[in-house]
């Protein structure tokens, strides 16, 4: 008895060795669920290679120690620097000793270097994770992709060393989530910490604020590493466009955030007064510290934003004006080996022996000739022009004169202020005799006095000067129009003429 033919919707017998219809792995939601799938992959790893160290490693929970330190170095990290290595082993090892509390200290600690070395990859040649997933192409072809990642990465420091920082695909292994726009994610976030709040459910609302805290990170993570490619190579970001745009779109975003953590702020300060018990008044605490730290954040991204276009500018001058490479390399990969490799030999032996012939470099001789060399010694040297080239007459241009008061008002005033020296005058009189003489007078007449109030008597005395002008203030007030203040007793001392000369013709030491 044989089997009837497999039937399709329309009821009709199905075309034998007929390439089946792409199932649900067509959809791109299920290649992203994939792809965040194979960034948890090692963490269950490290539990998986524990039973390889040396030594009673099974009470220690790896998987839940390296999202610790996932959370730790996403926390420490800045926007100019990342976690330090240490640091981050030093704030591990309590929580597994905890887990641990018989073992020796050393014990811990070499876990904790264990699990970060192993988020870092460091046995790795790129330091970097590879998954492979399958996905259906265009044509209905199941296709296997690799998808290369990374959770913690070492980068150079602003001082020279060594710091942490952990990638987009940690953080969104921390945070629970798929590979989502990290605006909208925020502002979900967000917008449910509020809810939650409203209604008092503090210790939903602490991980909702911890998630927003990651997503905050996060967009600082996608501007550094712009401006990180920038200062490499101008051209290979849009900033006719594209940047602009975002910078743009972040400034607004940064904007809405203030006012919504300030209200997330005040909700947060309202349950904490109003809540009886003492656990509702920690957690309460606990969310103004992290809210708190949101908005440092978000303070310390503005900066870098409004910093963002004179970085473009400054670095647009300094490639521009770069000299070029004088010879570009060979790709001794991509242009030598891969191309050789599935040639047969005697086509691939031709092509090396041209390129080593040619590669090597000269051969020098093993002597000199002499025709060369006569013709060395014989050659007269090129004449050098000692001044150099001829500069261009620069084109000056003169600088307007912009100040308020003429010469002869400067003369008018110093000659009312050189008084005599035993007849010292108020201000107030002598602002009345300037007004009579020029409207604008008192004002440089004020200013010059204003000045003596502080005489600059060890330049005066340097300078040769025989008299200075002074004023005290006596607590007397002035009484003028246009003024307020003190009025001043302006008067001139004389300076030692015979002490000034004799410094000056003292030897320097």
């Amino acid at each position: 008895m044989t089997a009837p033919p497999p039937v399709t919707s329309d009821d009709q017998p199905a075309v034998p060795g007929a390439r089946p219809a792409p199932g649900p792995a067509a959809d791109e939601g299920l290649a992203r669920r994939l792809r965040a799938l194979a960034c948890t992959a090692p963490l269950h790893d490290l539990d998986a290679r524990k039973a390889n160290l040396a030594g009673e490693y099974s009470t220690y929970a790896m998987a839940e120690i390296a999202l610790a330190a996932i959370d730790l170095v996403t926390l420490s990290m800045d926007f100019d620097a990342g976690a330090d290595h240490e640091q981050i082993v030093a704030r591990l090892l309590p929580r597994i000793a905890a887990q641990a509390p018989g073992r020796a200290p050393a014990e811990h600690e070499r876990v904790a270097r264990w699990v970060l070395d192993n988020l870092i990859n460091v046995g790795s040649v790129d330091r970097g994770f590879r998954a492979v997933y399958g996905t259906f192409g265009p044509d209905g072809a199941y296709v296997r992709r690799d998808y290369d990642f990374k959770l913690i990465e070492e980068v150079p420091g602003p001082g020279g060393g060594v710091y942490l920082r952990t990638t987009d695909e940690a953080v969104n292994v921390l945070v629970g989530a798929l590979d989502t726009d990290v605006t909208s994610a925020q502002i979900a976030a967000e917008v449910k910490l509020e809810v939650l709040i409203s209604r008092g459910r503090l210790a939903d609302a602490q991980l909702a604020a911890e998630q927003a805290r990651y997503r905050t990170v996060q967009y600082a993570e996608t501007l550094r590493r712009t401006l990180e490619t920038t200062r490499r190579n101008v051209r290979a970001v849009d900033w006719l466009h594209a940047v602009p745009d975002m910078i743009s779109e972040a400034l607004d975003h940064i904007a809405d955030r203030y006012r919504h953590e300030n209200a997330i702020l005040t909700h947060i300060r309202r349950a904490r007064d109003e809540a009886t018990g003492a656990g509702p008044k920690l957690r309460a605490a606990e969310l103004v510290d992290i809210v708190k730290d949101c908005i440092r954040r978000h303070t310390q991204l503005q900066t870098r934003l409004l910093e963002a276009g004179p970085l473009f500018r400054a670095e647009q001058d300094r490639q521009a004006f770069q000299p070029p490479a004088a010879r570009a390399g060979t790709d001794l990969y991509g242009q030598l080996l891969a191309p050789l490799l599935p040639a047969p030999l005697e086509r691939a032996t031709r092509v090396t022996d041209a390129f080593f012939a040619r590669g090597t470099g000269p051969r020098p001789p093993g002597a000199v000739r002499l025709a060369d060399l006569a013709e060395l010694l014989l050659t007269p040297p090129a004449p050098r022009e000692h001044l150099g080239a001829e500069l261009p007459e620069p084109d000056l241009i003169a600088t307007p004169d912009d100040s308020r008061f003429s010469e002869e008002q400067l003369a008018a005033a110093l000659d009312l202020l050189r008084l005599p020296q035993d007849a010292p005058r108020r201000l107030s009189g002598l602002l009345a005799e300037a007004r009579r003489t020029d409207p604008d007078l008192p004002y440089l007449v004020a200013l010059l006095a204003v000045h003596a109030a502080s005489p600059a008597v060890g330049t005066a005395y340097r300078q040769g000067e025989s008299r200075l002008l002074f004023a005290v203030d006596d607590g007397t007030p002035l009484e003028d129009p246009e003024f307020g203040g003190a009025d001043l007793i302006v008067g001139t001392a004389l300076l030692d003429a015979a002490g000034m000369a004799a410094a000056r013709a003292e030897p320097a030491p």
